[in-house]
């Protein structure tokens, strides 16, 4: 089966990023949804040769190097590289919620997606807090997202919260349950049969007894020690300026923070440009980039495609 790649943005690097990937020719087969002549245009200014083939059939071999299938979705308005707007918001949803269903009906074995600008989707009066909530609530499930370099592996029991509102959030229901998801999507998705996950406290110096906070007694170890009843291999709270030391991360296979900041800061600075966003707990597999749009890039041939290939490359392995 073929994977399904979104390019986000249209105005941002996606476009130029999967451009780049076709000219160098891709392992899996794989089809994007996307306006063909928008990747057209975007491949003239980027002086790539690429033969874009309109089809809404999954192809079943890889492309030849300079050749894109692509499951054509019409812009309302023309792009330009760099610019944002409003007006396109609905199609770059239009084409990531296709792609889901596709995911959804087994038409496609995974789901790759480039990067999206929150901000102009919500300026066209369109609620939108992320690829991640939009795709639980089209598969009505609940996301973990994992973000995974070589060497480390990220997971967050909270995502895109503002740090005032991180600690309420987080409740023994809400622990469980990512702490089951990440403990099962490693088992089914990673090949790892009883998977060693650490757990960040919240607090600095995981609350020093109560003394910095109360999380860590109240709501956390609470949790791990019910979990380890049933058999989870987990360690902590541990405080999150240690956890991520080589004496702790070579005995583990991942590692649980509780908000976004706590842990992506440490991945990205070891694997940034080669790490891959993972959503856990959907009925289907989806990757994606670990950056943004970067408007400024757009369209200069200066992105730099590592990611989405190891966006597409880790897609493809959990798919088989």
């Amino acid at each position: 089966m073929s994977i399904v790649i979104t390019p986000g943005e249209p105005a941002g690097i996606g476009p130029d990023l999967i451009l780049q990937v076709a000219h160098r020719g891709m392992n899996t087969p794989a089809i994007v949804v996307a306006d063909p002549d928008m990747l057209a245009q975007r491949a003239a200014l980027l002086n790539l040769d690429i033969a874009i083939s309109e089809t809404s059939t999954p192809p079943t071999q890889a492309a030849r190097a300079g050749t894109l299938h692509v499951h054509p979705v019409r812009m309302s308005h023309a792009c330009t590289p760099g610019r944002l707007d409003r007006n396109n918001a609905g199609y770059v949803l239009e084409c990531l919620q296709l792609a889901a269903e596709g995911c959804l009906n087994k038409q496609y074995a995974a789901l790759v997606t480039g990067p999206v600008h929150k901000g102009i989707i919500n300026d066209a009066g369109i609620p939108f807090s992320g690829h991640t909530e939009f795709l639980a609530e089209l598969s009505d499930s609940y996301p973990v997202m994992m973000l995974a370099c070589p060497g480390l592996r990220v997971a967050l029991a909270t995502t895109h919260l503002p740090l005032k509102d991180v600690s309420d959030a987080i409740t023994p229901d809400l622990l469980t349950r990512v702490i089951r998801i990440l403990h099962t999507d490693l088992q089914s998705r990673f090949n790892l049969h009883n998977p060693k996950i650490l757990v960040c406290g919240l607090n600095p110096h995981a609350g020093e007894g109560g003394h910095l906070g109360t999380e860590e007694m109240n709501i956390i170890a609470p949790v791990l020690e019910a979990l380890r009843q049933d058999g989870l291999q987990l360690l902590g709270p541990l405080p999150a300026d240690t956890v991520f030391t080589l004496r702790y991360l070579e005995q583990a296979d991942a590692v649980l923070a509780m908000y976004h900041d706590q842990g992506l800061p440490v991945l990205k600075h070891m694997g940034f440009g080669n790490a891959v966003n993972i959503t856990l707990g959907l009925p289907f597999i989806r990757t994606s980039v670990d950056h943004g749009t970067a408007l400024d890039l757009a369209g200069t041939g200066s992105a730099e495609a590592g990611s989405l290939l190891a966006a597409i490359d880790q897609a493809a392995t959990m798919a088989n």
